[in-house]
């Protein structure tokens, strides 16, 4: 018998007598939020635990995005910037550089020749200065936003988001791929050396976007 089967037999032992009850109510009596805010001041605090965890932020409205987006990627002059399929074509429209579309074929190999990638999102999380994907069209497969090592993420302001984690989750599909993100990729060894770009982009942009 392994490890595993002694350890599983131990707990239906300890489970035996205890009657199932798969109808009984999971309570939901936690704060949804933590203090009271309006939209503003929301959005506001978003920005900034965004930037606490080293992300740049932008703010902007709809008919300056594409060229903001122009700016950014001109800046980090990539030469090929990752598109997923559903990501609106008008955000996109004032840049230049050759867009290597999100396709299943696409090897890591091949991913990790491109510089950038814009996506949208599905939802930020004030609170703890959060991005979630979803896999949606605008945000594409999970690892074109885990591959480039730089990312610009748009976030539709006030739409898209909410203050706390709970609210966060009535909103996603738990059957959906979600990637959590709170700034840019980064680890720390024991003595808290911080290295950036270990296992995703090392630049997170994110564009609030009225």
């Amino acid at each position: 018998m392994s490890s595993r089967e002694r350890i599983l037999g131990r707990v239906r032992r300890a489970l035996a007598d205890v009657p199932p009850d798969e109808d009984a109510p999971v309570e939901r009596d936690y704060l949804r939020e933590h203090g009271e805010r309006t939209v503003e001041e929301t959005v506001d605090l978003l920005a900034e635990n965004l930037a606490d965890y080293r992300a740049v932020v932008h703010r902007t409205d709809s008919e300056e995005l594409p060229y903001l987006i122009m700016r950014l990627l001109a800046q980090r002059a990539p030469q090929y910037v990752l598109v997923p399929p559903g990501l609106p074509p008008e955000w996109m429209s004032a840049a230049d550089p050759t867009r290597v579309h999100d396709r299943a074929v696409s090897t890591a190999r091949e991913l990790d020749q491109v510089e950038s990638v814009v996506t949208g999102c599905a939802v930020a999380i004030a609170e703890t200065g959060t991005i979630v994907l979803d896999g949606s069209p605008d945000q594409g497969r999970r690892r074109i936003s885990l591959i480039p090592d730089h990312h610009i993420c748009v976030v539709r302001v006030p739409d898209q988001v909410v203050a706390s984690v709970p609210q966060a989750l009535e909103r996603l599909d738990p059957a959906r791929p979600l990637t959590w993100i709170s700034g840019p990729s980064a680890t720390s060894d024991i003595e808290l050396d911080r290295v950036e770009g270990v296992h995703g982009p090392r630049i997170l942009e994110v564009v609030l976007v009225r």
